[in-house]
């Protein structure tokens, strides 16, 4: 399952449907938050936005990826777009396979691919400035170990 959302999502719930199949042995999530960027986290927010298709045809991409690389029972990704606040959860991934290092490895790689190839942007808003953020080298970086 992916999906591009503007909507919260639940946690539990999306952990209770990756659990599902008889053979699951692990499940790895990663929820990544909006954090605090600026001096006055009540006035901060930030807005994602996306090319809509594209966004979610790219994430498709990266999920087949990552089933043709290890043995996988199910994923879930639900990415938010919009306007988000310090605190708001932003994204879920999540992989369940019959072993750990395969839920772990995969996870992990949906999220570095996600974070440098999906089709996102995002723009920092404070009472000071708004100001798209650029793709950060260390993502770039995070990807190279993905290299066979």
């Amino acid at each position: 399952m992916i999906s591009v959302q503007e909507q919260d999502f639940n946690v539990q719930e999306l952990y209770e449907s990756l659990c599902v199949a008889h053979k699951t042995g692990a499940v790895a999530m990663f929820v990544g938050r909006v954090r605090d960027f600026s001096d006055d986290p009540a006035q901060s927010s930030f807005v994602l936005e996306h090319y809509p298709g594209m966004t979610e045809h790219n994430l498709n991409k990266i999920v087949a990826e990552a089933n043709q690389r290890w043995t996988l029972l199910d994923v879930k990704v639900v990415h938010r777009v919009g306007k988000l606040s310090v605190d708001d959860q932003i994204v879920f991934v999540g992989v369940s396979s019959a072993h750990r290092a395969e839920a772990f490895a995969a996870c992990d790689f949906i999220m570095d691919y996600l974070k440098s190839r999906a089709a996102f942007w995002k723009k920092e808003i404070t009472p000071e400035r708004e100001e798209w953020v650029e793709a950060k080298e260390s993502d770039e970086a995070s990807l190279e170990r993905w290299n066979d």
